[in-house]
This record gives C-alpha cells, structure tokens and sequence, in this order.
C-alpha cells in the first residue's frame, strides 16, 4: 500500500517523504484518530518525528483531499483518509467512538437544506450522536444520566 501512497502523494503534487508516509500508515490503521494519537504512533516508526511535522503533513494531506479533518462537538479534531465520497459519522456520547456512516439518499450533498440563503450548496456534513453498542450494555441508570449530560457538559433536551 505505500506505493500507492508514493503515487498518490506525487499525484497531487506532493513530495513523498517519510513523515507524510508515516502518517499515511498511522491514518489508515486508526480511522478518525486525533493529532496526539497520530504523534505518538508516528513516532514509533520515526522518533525524531515532532508534533509541528505533523500537523504540517495532515495539512498538506487536507488541503489536497488525501485525508480529511472531521471536528465532532467538544472533541479534538480528528483525521481520516475516507475522502471524496461525502459520507456522515456516528459519535458515542459515552465514550466518544466515532464510525462511518453512509451518505443519507443520494449523491452529494445527499441533503438538502430549507433555505439556502443564496448558497450553492456542494457538501453536507451530519453527525449523528448515541451511545455505541458497547456503551448501551450499561445499567438502565447510567445511561439514562449518559443521555440527560452529554460527554461535553451539556444538557440533552
């Protein structure tokens, strides 16, 4: 897969090096990690590798459209490399996993605003929040408290 990689990276007019590879890795063995995450396992394969390093290459990496930024409600922004085909997310309010979820009908923006207040509108972005099937396992109590105060100190109506 890294030379699909190389391609990719040449393909949009990106350098291949080894920090935008390491990235690359970490990003595809942990969908929709946060920057600390993908420091850390980086780091495992590149220890001189800084935090400055990468966040410059998941910019590069966004800015071309190789990896995209999702930024949940009350959580750090988070990197994945499912780009292009306008998919939608499910957040854990529990424990704050987050999945992939199909676009809801149709192509992009797959929905459609009431009034678009003179926008032309090319991209729809909808996060569905739950609780995961591991989290719903708890006891009735606990997650009835899980639904009223949400993981970012808010309140559910």
């Amino acid at each position: 897969m890294e030379a699909t990689w190389q391609e990719q990276l040449r393909t949009v007019g990106l350098r291949v090096t080894r920090p935008r590879l390491s990235v690359l890795q970490v990003l595809a063995e942990r969908p929709h990690a946060d920057v600390d995450t993908i420091v850390t396992a980086a780091r495992a394969v590149h220890p001189t590798l800084s935090p400055q390093a990468v966040y410059g290459v998941l910019q590069a990496l966004v800015s071309s459209g190789l990896a995209r930024r999702i930024e949940p409600a009350g959580a750090p922004a988070l990197f994945e490399l499912r780009v292009g085909d306008n998919h939608h997310h499910l957040v854990c309010r529990s424990c704050g996993a987050v999945a992939d979820v199909d676009c809801a009908v149709g192509a992009a923006p797959c929905l459609t605003p009431s009034d678009t207040a003179g926008f032309v509108v090319d991209e729809a972005e909808v996060v569905f929040w739950g609780l995961c099937r591991q989290c719903r396992v708890e006891t009735p109590a606990e997650t009835a408290q899980v639904l009223q105060h949400d993981n970012r100190g808010g309140t559910i109506a």
